[in-house]
């Protein structure tokens, strides 16, 4: 499967699901870009399978809204809008700050360790300067928090969002100039959780995710003047 998908574990999944995670990926961390035609025969060579399982994959892409449907052009990579994205963010906003303050209440001394570890890691990561590692680690801290929240239900909610926020996070994190100002916000959210501050730890996170918002837009203005 080459260049493609390389980071999951292929040998216990159908074809059907190889092939999607597959392009779900390439298109999450870039390699499929924003508004590149997903043409079937030209996937199927490259994936070495019949072109049934692409027209499968890019269904369900379809669906999860990272790929879009253009009259008599056929399957393109969904760009990244300000629409998309504030619709995204909207919500993610909202429940991210939710799950600040559940975890403030329920979280325990071993999901603390985790979370501290996680904020750490996340620095470390700036400091090497790979993007995907550094949106990996983002998802992490973020992860950990959800999880100490206890809120199956607020899992799911996240869950459906998460292919959508990985692009507008690998987007943020391109660019290096924002790492500080990161490791910041993921300080402030761990202390307030520390302190068991909900009041701060949810106005930390709304912080958070309004600055992601507002420089992934700009980077959107940015493509259009070129």
């Amino acid at each position: 499967m080459n260049e493609f998908g390389r980071d999951f574990e292929k040998e216990y999944l159908p074809l059907r699901d190889v092939v999607f995670h597959t392009l779900r990926q390439s298109i999450l961390t870039g390699e499929l870009k924003p508004g590149e035609r997903l043409m079937e025969i030209h996937l199927a060579d490259k994936l070495g399978v019949s072109r049934t399982p692409i027209r499968e994959a890019i269904r369900k892409l379809e669906l999860e809204g990272l790929v879009t449907m253009i009259p008599r052009r056929g399957a393109e990579v969904a760009q990244i809008t300000e629409k998309s994205l504030k619709d995204v963010l909207e919500v993610r906003r909202a429940l991210d700050a939710l799950a600040v303050e559940l975890a403030c209440d329920r979280i325990d001394g071993e999901k603390l360790e985790e979370l501290k570890e996680a904020r750490d890691n996340f620095e470390e990561e700036t400091r090497k300067g790979d993007a995907n590692q550094v949106a990996r680690a983002d998802v992490k801290f973020h992860d950990i928090i959800l999880e100490a929240a206890g809120n199956d239900k607020l899992v799911q909610m996240i869950s459906n969002l998460s292919q959508q926020m990985y692009r507008y996070r690998l987007e943020y994190v391109k660019d290096e100039s924002h790492y500080g100002q990161l490791i910041r916000e993921h300080r402030q959210i761990y202390e307030a959780i520390c302190s068991r501050d909900k009041e701060s730890g949810a106005a930390a996170m709304k912080v958070h995710i309004d600055n992601q918002e507002k420089a992934v837009i700009r980077m959107i203005y940015a493509r259009k003047k070129k």
